[in-house]
Order: structure tokens, then C-alpha cells, then sequence
């Protein structure tokens, strides 16, 4: 029995949209509901929040296209100002006459000139008898504009006298919009994350023809195993199942195996699927790269150098300077006579020194240091000269921004600032490479 059921919609119009929002029956039939007959007017505007990759955006459109609703989508990140955003929401209004994506420049400076011309524009197209609907994406943006800009759109069909509905799509809760003087109060709807169940369930969809639906879901459910408890990220998810299914079929194409050996299937994934762990959200390197990577040699943990700090560009001398802070987190003060001096003479090794000669600094952690002992190593480390100039210490800022080094203690110190170094051996390697 079809879960989507609505008098004004063709039941077969009905019964692919399902098909195509699995695990989001409940809302699209909200939805429809709120939106109604073609004719109908609807509530005024809709505010639509959840997490990123929870089928906000996918649901909207594949809802308005499918039953073709009047709509235009815009995405509020790409117009970022009042001006680009309305103009652009006029110029997709032409394009309904017209059916061409060329259409004549428009130019909208205030929100009233908007007014009038949407005005036009939906008399011109005969839209009075059915309900138009502007999705505005990324919502969140209108923030940074204009005050007037969203009560605007909050209560655009009392502004325009036009059967016209606002959705508004957004990651953030409706309390971080509300302006402070008051607006029209949309309709509120959450859209929950996917559970393991409604993962397993989009992601088996994507089975290839040459396998059985069986073996490919059998496959997402270990993919889910290892993934689910850090990445719920649909669309993350489903690069990572395409990126691996390959080298999850080896032993089947190679004839080790049968499609039911899921355990000899998971010993031959498992080391692959760590080393993606490694490098999940980041996208360092491409899905052909990733793929040569996986087929050469060396030892199934090892990246071969993959990994976020090899692709950490900074300037010559804070290259230096993250150095020179490593050395001064992690190497004592009394050492710094013997290290970075040339005559420095005999060193006594104290009861001290062999008492602690075997415990290691990097298990300790990084110790803070002050400013004067950082230039000091910076000057020993560095083979040209280097004078103490603004150029150096806001280059130390911009390190301490980058979190590559944290200020330990207050700026107001009347000793100078202290700091320490955050990042880890491998990347101070990388630098220093």
C-alpha cells in the first residue's frame, strides 16, 4: 500500500515520488498537506532545518519536479547579496514564459522594485491559479544581508497579493533567525538525520547490475560497521561504497571466494577500509589516485605520505618558526647551550640528566616557552640572518591563528607571551622536508 496519498496529485506521479524520497515518506507527506490543491493558497512561507546531508535540499527539489510544481530554487551562498538574490529570482520567473535559460537582463536595486516586478512577472506568466513556490537554500545567509530581506520574504504573499509560498532551507534553528523587532512566524519542520537502517537502505540501492542486491547490501552493511560511528554523511558515505567496491570484489572476480564468504570478503577489505578511515571528509587525492594507491605496495596502515599535513603550505620563515617552536615545546631549557651553540664548551651529565635520560618528551607533551627563547633558536636554525622585524611576529600570529601554536596564558603579561607547539612529529618532518 502506497504510504503517499493525496487527492490533487496523479496516484502513478505519487507513487514514483516515493520511490525516489525512501526513508522520507512522513515528511514529503507533511508537505503535502501544508502545499494542497494547485490552486489552493498555502501557508505563506515554511522554514525547513536539519543536519547537513539529511535530504532537505534532494526532497524539495525531486518533490517540486516530479509533480511539476511552479518553483524556483536559489541558493543563497552562490547570491550572496539582496540584490543578486533578487534579481536572480526574477530572472528564473522569465524563464517559465519564455522556456529558454537566456532571457533579457533585470535589474532590481530595492526590495520594492522586487515587489513590482514579481508583480509582472507572475501576471505575465498566468500564475494566479496555482501556487507558486520560491525554495531559497542555505537559508542561513539572509542573516548577512539586509534587515528588511527576510520579513520580506516571510510575508511575501501578504507583500505581493500572489498566491506565492517562501521555503526556506537551513542547518540552523529557526531561533538564530528571528530578527529582533518582530517577523511573520513560518511554518517549522525538522527533518532528522538517517539512521543506520535508512543508510543501509538509500545506500543498497546503488547495487551494480552484475551482482546480486544481497551481496551489495551485505557489503553496506560493513562499510556502515566501520564508518557510521564517525561520518553520517550520506553523500560521504556513498563515495566511500563506490571508491571501495572494487577492491571488496577481488576475491570473488579471482575465484577465491563466493559472494556468501563474508568473512574471507571482510579480511581482504578491512585494511582498505582503515586506511580511508585515515582520510575521511579530507578528499586529498582523487578517486583514480586513491584507487593506484590501493593496488600498490607497502603495508595496508600506511598512507605513503597521504595526509593533511603534507598539503600545508606556509612561507619560508614560518616554516622556520614552527620548528623552532617544536624544538623549544619539546627539548629542555638546559639543552639549548648544547644544541644550538657551536663552543659551548664540556657539558657535566647530573644525577638529574640520568635519572630521566630514558623518559621521552613527546610523552610528556609539549611544554610552553617564551617568545625571546623562540627567536633565539629561530636565529641558530636559520642560515642567513634574520632581523627581528613586523614581518616575523605576525607571522607568529598567523601560526597561533592556524592553531599550529596556542598562547598559553594572557596577552597583558608583563614577562611577554608564552607559547606552545600543537602539531605533531610527522608533520614537523614534513616541514622540514
Amino acid at each position: 500500500m502506497p504510504n503517499l496519498e493525496h487527492p490533487a496529485y496523479p496516484a502513478a506521479d505519487l507513487l514514483h515520488l516515493e520511490g525516489l524520497v525512501p526513508c522520507r515518506e512522513s515528511q514529503v507527506s507533511t508537505l503535502l498537506s501544508i502545499f494542497g490543491e494547485r490552486q489552493q493558497f498555502s501557508f505563506p512561507s515554511i522554514f525547513i532545518y536539519g543536519h547537513t546531508s539529511s535530504g532537505k535540499t534532494y526532497v524539495m527539489k525531486t518533490l517540486l519536479t516530479t509533480l511539476q510544481l511552479p518553483h524556483v530554487f536559489v541558493n543563497c551562498v552562490e547570491y550572496f547579496t539582496s540584490r543578486l538574490l533578487l534579481e536572480e529570482i526574477l530572472i528564473q520567473l522569465q524563464s517559465f514564459s519564455s522556456g529558454a535559460e537566456q532571457t533579457s537582463p533585470v535589474h532590481c536595486d530595492t526590495l520594492s522594485d522586487f515587489v513590482r516586478l514579481f508583480k509582472q512577472a507572475v501576471a505575465s506568466q498566468e500564475l494566479q491559479d496555482q501556487t507558486l513556490y520560491i525554495v531559497l537554500d542555505r537559508a542561513e545567509q539572509l542573516r548577512e544581508m539586509e534587515a528588511n530581506i527576510l520579513p520580506a520574504f516571510l510575508r511575501l504573499q501578504e507583500l505581493t497579493d500572489r498566491n506565492v509560498t517562501v521555503i526556506l532551507l537551513s542547518e540552523i534553528v529557526w531561533e538564530l533567525f528571528r530578527p529582533n523587532m518582530g517577523c511573520f512566524e513560518p511554518f517549522t519542520m525538522y527533518f532528522p538525520d538517517y539512521s543506520i537502517g535508512h543508510l543501509q537502505k538509500i545506500l543498497s540501492q546503488n547495487h551494480p547490475p552484475e551482482y546480486s542486491a544481497d551481496f551489495y547490501a551485505a557489503y553496506i552493511n560493513i562499510l556502515l560497521g566501520v564508518f557510521y560511528m564517525v561520518c553520517r554523511d550520506l553523500k560521504e558515505l556513498r563515495h566511500l561504497a563506490a571508491l571501495n567496491f572494487a577492491k571488496y570484489c577481488e576475491p570473488v572476480v579471482r575465484g577465491e571466494a563466493n559472494e556468501r564468504d563474508t568473512r574471507k570478503l571482510w579480511k581482504n577489505i578491512e585494511p582498505h577500509l582503515k586506511k580511508a578511515m585515515q582520510t575521511v571528509y579530507l578528499r586529498e587525492i582523487s578517486s583514480s589516485q586513491w584507487e593506484r594507491l590501493q593496488h600498490g605496495d607497502g603495508e595496508p596502515g600506511q598512507l605513503k605520505g597521504l595526509s593533511a599535513h603534507t598539503h600545508v603550505e606556509l612561507p619560508y620563515y614560518s616554516k622556520f618558526l614552527l620548528i623552532a617552536a617544536y624544538l623549544a615545546s619539546y627539548n629542555p631549557v638546559r639543552t639549548d647551550k648544547r644544541f644550538f651553540l657551536k663552543h659551548h664548551g664540556k657539558i657535566r651529565k647530573t644525577n638529574f640528566m640520568k635519572k630521566h635520560e630514558k623518559t621521552s618528551n613527546h610523552l610528556l607533551g609539549p611544554k610552553p616557552f617564551p617568545l625571546d627563547r623562540l627567536l633565539a633558536i629561530l636565529y641558530s636554525i636559520v642560515d642567513n640572518r634574520v632581523a627581528p622585524t613586523a614581518n616575523i611576529f605576525s607571522q607568529i600570529t598567523s601560526l597561533v591563528t592556524l592553531q599550529l601554536l596556542s598562547m598559553v596564558g594572557q596577552n597583558d603579561q608583563l614577562d611577554g607571551p608564552r607559547y606552545k607547539c600543537t602539531v605533531s612529529l610527522d608533520f614537523i618532518r614534513a616541514i622540514a622536508r
